[in-house]
């Protein structure tokens, strides 16, 4: 009798141990996502609420050269460039807004490519080649001059021309297709670029469908998209990021850094594009790099 009612009472404790044990299982998973979403989140917000360096509107925002490319007068060989820099104002927390910029040799004027949400929306030449976006200073994310670039320039414009989201009404900020769906399409059409883009330029990761596999912007990582709301990325270029309503957490080992929601990536050793002779801008001053 008292071995059955033992048993019994067995019986009845198991629904406890796997409930108690469910939870604990939320309370980590709730743990991590405050601890590499919310909390890098709230606290680059902050941040950015106390910088003085951001133009409370359009019109009075600095769209000026940042000084990064030459005149072309002065510089003949073939360019190719895609650079990134924060968005502005609110959306600064979170996004960056990118863009490509191309020059055949010889020619005379650079030429700029843009997705936005107005208009039409692949901009060409809406803005300054190099210039500020929202008065926030561009990073170089590619930088390829010469032979390389003149023979890339071709097949990047014929991949630019099909971009399948250019017409009216193809343009949402989130999470996509957006200017970094722009760039991210155009680098994965030409893998040659091994463009790494920000970790925090929301919408480089959004196909069309609930479901998308393939090859992450510099052509060296594979990445798992579920419709740019949730994912996942492991390369060696890119590290590894887990992307959860587009916000990113990751780690960069081979460059010793973390990949944080609205603070972005930080690295202690540079990133240099393979096969590319120039260093990227943001990484030329072989610090912290944001």
């Amino acid at each position: 009798m008292d071995i059955t009612r033992e048993r019994h009472f067995e019986q009845m404790g198991k629904p406890y141990l796997k409930h108690g044990r469910a939870r604990r299982i939320l309370r980590a998973a709730l743990a991590a996502f405050v601890a590499l979403y919310l909390l890098p989140l709230g606290t680059h917000a902050l941040w950015r609420l106390y910088q003085h360096d951001q133009a409370s509107s359009w019109s009075t925002a600095n769209w000026s050269s940042a000084g990064l490319l030459p005149a072309p007068s002065t510089h003949p060989e073939a360019v190719v460039r895609i650079y990134a820099a924060r968005a502005g104002r609110w959306r600064g927390i979170v996004a960056h807004h990118s863009w490509i910029v191309l020059k055949e040799e010889g020619a005379s004027a650079y030429t700029r490519f843009d997705k936005v949400g107005w208009g039409t929306p692949v901009r060409e030449n809406g803005w300054v080649p190099d210039g500020r976006w929202f008065s926030q200073e561009p990073e170089t994310i590619v930088a390829i001059d010469g032979p390389e670039a003149e023979r890339l320039i071709a097949r990047i414009r014929d991949a630019i021309a099909r971009y399948p989201y250019a017409t009216r009404g193809g343009y949402r900020a989130w999470p996509g297709p957006n200017s970094n769906t722009f760039v991210a399409w155009i680098a994965r059409q030409v893998p040659e670029l091994r463009a790494v883009l920000p970790s925090n330029a929301i919408g480089r990761d959004w196909a069309p469908g609930a479901f998308d596999f393939g090859p992450t912007t510099s052509g060296e990582g594979i990445r798992l998209s579920f419709g740019g709301y949730a994912g996942f990325a492991l390369g060696k270029s890119d590290g590894l990021e887990l992307n959860l309503l587009g916000l990113v957490a990751g780690l960069e080992p081979l460059r010793l850094g973390v990949k944080l929601p609205g603070w972005g990536d930080l690295r202690l050793l540079p990133l240099r594009a393979p096969d590319q002779t120039k260093t990227t801008a943001r990484d030329a001053d072989g610090g912290l790099h944001r």
